[in-house]
């Protein structure tokens, strides 16, 4: 790989000239590909999570939801579905207090589960489950002794390329991990999750504001600007909502 820098700041000597990083297209990179290593290159959150020692920049995505809603407080039982590579594990343990570091708060749980095998975190507990499986919740409820206060998910399918393909699958994955947290959740809990705009969210949104108190759809500033992806956080858990197309019943 051949980079270069390109001034784009203040020429004078004045402070520190801003600096962007250039690729050149390698033989056998794709044009695509250059172009996503550049933008990673150059990508202030990337920076700042190889600074900070986080997995990644989604870290950050989690650290601005929960500044916005404080639903990571000290103490609060933490499932992460689709953990990998377990950045948002990394917030999560800080902030509930996992490690007991914060002495005289509550000490919380940090368990993440994924597909794919993820290298430990200190203060949490990581496990290599499909969360789609029959007796998911269970296995959860065991290894947390209980049920959740949070339930949070930044999982996506593999990009198919077709925007609507995607979208579908995302809300689909999304929906899922609602109907888990239904089931693992206490009463007053938070579901935070990723979704892609695009259309078909709203059965999922009509669906969450009959099982919580309050949803909100939020687009965090670590969210690249040219990506569909949004975040719905659904507080106040009141409990599983009725199935769709229930029957509510015969008049006598």
């Amino acid at each position: 790989m051949t980079t270069k820098k390109t001034g784009t700041g203040n020429t004078s000597g004045r402070g520190q000239r801003d600096l962007r990083v250039r690729v050149k297209t390698a033989k056998g990179r794709k044009l695509s590909s250059t172009l996503w290593l550049e933008r990673q290159l150059n990508d202030p959150y990337v920076q700042r999570a190889k600074r900070e020692g986080y997995r990644g920049r989604a870290a950050f995505k989690i650290l601005e939801l929960d500044d916005k809603f404080r639903f990571l407080v000290p103490g609060a039982r933490v499932v992460d579905l689709g953990c990998a590579p377990g950045g948002w594990c990394q917030v999560a343990v800080a902030r509930v207090n996992a490690l007991g570091e914060k002495k005289g708060k509550a000490i919380g749980t940090v368990l993440g589960v994924d597909l794919q095998e993820v290298a430990p975190i200190a203060g949490a507990d990581i496990h290599q489950l499909d969360f789609l499986e029959e007796d998911a919740e269970a296995k959860v409820k065991g290894w947390l002794g209980g049920g959740a206060d949070v339930v949070m998910s930044d999982m996506a399918p593999s990009a198919s390329g077709n925007k609507q393909v995607d979208h579908l699958r995302i809300i689909a994955l999304c929906e899922a991990a609602a109907e888990f947290a239904f089931d693992v959740l206490e009463e007053g809990g938070t579901f935070v999750a990723k979704v892609l705009a695009g259309g078909a969210e709203q059965e999922l949104q009509a669906r969450l504001k009959k099982a919580f108190t309050k949803v909100a759809n939020v687009k965090p500033p670590a969210s690249r600007a040219d990506s569909s992806e949004k975040f719905v956080v659904a507080t106040g858990f009141r409990g599983r909502p009725e199935e769709p197309g229930a029957d509510d019943g015969d008049d006598v």
